[in-house]
């Protein structure tokens, strides 16, 4: 496993986790404003996509309170595109998959313009369909998609938002009952554990 960390654009952090070998599939990580690459999800996926022999390439960003309320999303969404394109300038890739969590998303919305996303299948973990970029980008998007939400994570569930999303056959719609915005459930660690392993199966068999 070889680990390149430099500084992207407007200081947005990368690391790209590459195989032995030269790969030809790339995996984009793109983590939410509290819920880093390290995180449960995020770190679980990451071993699932290099095991499958795809390199795997994070893009951490971290954003204050302040920074987030501040936050122009097309700025967000470039500075993303151009440190992925940083990161990759000397590689070539044929297949792509993208897993974007909360403010991730926010990011894909805008990514899912670029011709080299085309055939990309991308993973949404608790989109923020409250943001009408975002939902608009899932309601018309020709791009194959898991869809993850947490039943109780009452910012981004919204029941007649979800219910359009179902009109779109390149989407898979997942809710996890009872959980939050981390898809974990509230003091039940251990039942926690269970949709996490849940969670990763279903991203494996995507």
């Amino acid at each position: 496993m070889i680990n390149n960390e430099i500084i992207g654009s407007k200081n947005i952090p990368f690391r790209l986790i590459e195989q032995k070998e030269e790969a030809n599939s790339l995996a984009i990580v793109l983590p939410g404003a509290g819920y880093s690459t390290q995180s449960p999800l995020l770190h679980y996926t990451t071993g699932l996509f290099y095991n499958k022999g795809f390199d795997v390439l994070h893009i951490n960003y971290s954003f204050n309170r302040q920074e987030m309320s501040a936050l122009n999303e097309k700025d967000f969404a470039r500075d993303v595109q151009l440190t992925i394109d940083n990161a990759i300038k000397d590689k070539s890739y044929s297949k792509y998959y993208v897993v974007a969590k909360s403010i991730g998303t926010k990011a894909l919305s805008y990514l899912l313009d670029n011709t080299m996303l085309k055939d990309a299948k991308v993973i949404w973990l608790t989109p923020l369909i409250q943001n009408d970029y975002v939902f608009n980008a899932m309601v018309n998007s020709e791009n194959k998609g898991l869809c993850i939400f947490g039943e109780k994570d009452s910012s981004c569930f919204i029941v007649e938002r979800f219910d359009k999303l179902k009109n779109n056959q390149n989407l898979i719609l997942k809710v996890v009952d009872g959980g939050n915005h981390s898809l974990d459930l509230d003091k039940d660690p251990i039942k926690s554990i269970d949709i996490l392993k849940s969670v990763i199966s279903d991203i494996n068999e995507f």
